[in-house]
């Protein structure tokens, strides 16, 4: 199940990509139903707080009706940032599954590990990797071609 809603998350992605936005996908999941799909729109919002993380968590609490997130889990193409991960951590999800790592900004595990801090009052089982060589060629590429433009 896991590659299934990644690969819905990639879709997203895609299309964050073909609107010039850095491709990372979010699909949030409450009991087996996708509630919840976004894409990066920081450059057409001209807002950096617009991470897919962040939408897709405005609109998954949109569809509970209620901010707190403890049924749900979030399958996201990059591995979060400390904005997004604060944010994952206050919602209460059940669970993460990210493709990429982020060795440059992830706090998930590669520069921080805020979710693993025993300081904060709430933890969950977090997973990198699924179907990270694909997400990751997703974002190379498109810094690639970006670099070449």
């Amino acid at each position: 199940m896991q590659e299934e809603y990644m690969r819905k998350a990639i879709a997203a992605a895609r299309e964050a990509a073909a609107e010039d936005e850095v491709p990372v996908g979010a699909v949030i999941v409450r009991n087996g139903e996708v509630i919840a799909t976004a894409a990066n729109r920081k450059e057409r919002d001209q807002s950096a707080v617009s991470h897919a993380e962040i939408l897709a968590l405005v609109e998954a609490a949109k569809a509970c009706a209620n901010w707190y997130l403890d049924e749900c889990e979030m399958y996201v193409t990059l591995e979060p940032c400390a904005m997004c991960t604060g944010a994952i951590i206050n919602s209460r999800l059940k669970a993460v599954y990210f493709g990429a790592y982020d060795p440059k900004g992830g706090c998930m595990g590669s520069v921080y590990d805020l979710v693993g801090d025993k300081k904060l009052n709430h933890r969950m089982p977090v997973e990198g990797g699924v179907l990270g060589e694909e997400c990751g060629k997703m974002l190379s590429e498109f810094f690639a071609a970006k670099r070449k433009k």
